[in-house]
């Protein structure tokens, strides 16, 4: 049994993560947030209040046999397990994510199932791994037939969503992002940690890091849902701001998006707000480009500014201060 739980050198991590505002008109409590991601009979949410309040639930695994996906379109079978977790995030934003890991070199043929449960997050190759095909593979659309983890985080963020508990009245309309990503080993042998963080479009996000081997799956799975979180609130004002009305019409957008938006998603930004001392170094790439504070106060500062000056006197808008001009009183002067 000692050979059977001995750990796997794995060379390459890969997850996906899918970020929403939870469907609710209030935020949850800690009591019900619990409820909410109890996801396995007597296996304990992670609830932490400081310095901001985060739930993370229970580990899931789902066992796959399939094609890993390829960019060049070499075939190769993998057996294993992946990992996948939802999380909270101040009772408004939802996530659910799944990841596994891949050694070099697998077995030649297929072991009992015994074996990958012992080895849970790991899927293991049949034969030696093609890694730079797989890791760009991961990045791009998976086949119907290969290995696709964001249909796992998918599935568990379905079964989120479709609790009792959500009355599916959100305060303001935002978009459902995805953000997938690849851990390789640094090329040149060094230690130094690395990160590529693109836009792709309709929603996506790609994240290739270069990480030694050392650093576990969950401690990485752990900050690309941080990255997507922060990416996602980057992306709600964005796309909020992008449909301001003109001048003569915000107090419908007053109602529906700035208030909302100041109310429920401002406070929210706190990048690395539980860090682990060895990714430190990729927020601080994140921070010189793109910039993501910078970013993300110049947003914020925008909405306040529009919050006042559609607040005034004379702009349509409920809410607003309001004068009240009386006639001054007129005393007859008596004969």
């Amino acid at each position: 049994m000692g050979s059977a739980t001995s750990p796997v050198p794995v060379v390459l991590r890969c997850g996906e993560v899918r970020t929403c505002l939870l469907p609710t008109s209030r935020p949850p409590t800690a009591e019900d947030t619990a409820r909410l991601l109890s996801l396995r009979l007597g296996e304990p949410v992670q609830l932490s209040a400081r310095p901001i309040r985060h739930a993370l639930s229970p580990p899931l695994l789902t066992g796959v046999d399939c094609a890993l996906p390829t960019a060049d379109g070499t075939k190769i079978r993998a057996v294993g397990t992946v990992v996948s977790r939802a999380s909270v995030t101040e009772g408004r934003v939802v996530q659910a994510g799944a990841f596994t890991s891949v050694p070099l070199l697998g077995p030649g043929s297929r072991r009992p199932w015994w074996h990958h449960l012992a080895r849970p997050g790991v899927v293991e190759p049949l034969g030696k791994l093609p890694e730079p095909a797989v890791a760009q593979g991961f990045l791009t659309a998976c086949g119907p037939e290969e290995l696709d983890v964001g249909l796992i985080a998918e599935g568990l963020l379905t079964e989120v969503l479709g609790h009792p508990l959500l009355d599916h009245r959100p305060p303001l309309r935002t978009p459902r992002t995805r953000l997938r990503w690849v851990a390789s080993r640094p090329a040149d042998g060094t230690t130094a940690p690395a990160v590529r963080f693109t836009v792709a479009g309709d929603g996506l996000r790609t994240v290739e890091l270069r990480l030694p081997a050392a650093i576990e799956p969950p401690v990485i799975a752990a900050f690309c849902a941080d990255l997507a979180l922060h990416d996602w609130l980057l992306t709600a004002l964005t796309g909020l701001l992008d449909e301001a009305p003109p001048r003569g019409a915000p107090g419908e957008f007053l109602r529906t998006a700035l208030r909302p938006a100041a109310g429920h998603l401002l406070h929210l930004w706190m990048p690395a707000a539980r860090p682990d001392p060895r990714l430190l170094p990729l927020w601080e790439a994140l921070e010189r480009t793109p910039g993501f504070t910078r970013q993300w106060r110049s947003l914020a500062q925008r909405v306040r500014d529009l919050l006042v000056l559609y607040s005034l006197p004379g702009t349509g808008a409920p809410g607003g201060p309001r004068r009240t001009f009386r006639r001054p009183h007129q005393h007859r002067r008596r004969q």
